[in-house]
């Protein structure tokens, strides 16, 4: 069993949806209802499963992933040196933009990486000059220059006992 999983009390059927909802969720009009029908359980069962798999961190999220520049927006990656005394003040500044999707500290030169979503590509450069601007340290744009898929599914196995 994977170390994510590996303090999780998981049943059978929260291990079912785990595994059945990377695939792939139902667009109409109860997608829950009909999640509930493929494994067995009801509409609320299906919500309150989920709900309690991501308040206990067994899930990171739940939700659509976007792809936010085919929708005219801008997205990018930045990385940052940031003095460990400063880090988690940088960090709550950082994180106070709408626009950052994700933070990360990282074991590098480089030791904070973010993720800037934007409405228009041309926001990404207005957030990391103004995040600059703020910290007084220098912020690496690292737009990507080609897009690969990785579909990865990760599985919740049931735990072999003794």
């Amino acid at each position: 069993m994977t170390d994510a999983f590996a303090s999780a009390d998981l049943d059978e059927a929260d291990r079912a949806l785990i595994n059945g909802l990377q695939g792939g969720f139902p667009v109409c009009d109860r997608p829950f209802s009909e999640t509930g029908n493929k494994f067995g359980l009801s509409e609320d069962e299906v919500i309150s499963r989920i709900s309690r798999l991501c308040d206990e961190a067994t899930i990171s999220r739940f939700g659509p992933l976007y792809n936010t520049e085919a929708m005219g927006g801008g997205v990018t990656l930045a990385a940052m040196w940031v003095p460990e005394e400063n880090f988690e003040a940088v960090a709550e500044l950082v994180n106070s933009y709408p626009e950052v999707a994700h933070n990360y500290e990282r074991t590098h030169i480089f030791n904070m990486w973010f993720v800037v979503l934007t409405e228009n590509p041309e926001r990404i450069g207005e957030v990391l000059q103004e995040i600059e601007q703020k910290t007084g340290l220098r912020v690496y744009n690292m737009p990507k220059e080609e897009e690969f898929f990785l579909e990865l599914k990760l599985e919740a196995l049931a735990e072999e006992r003794s």
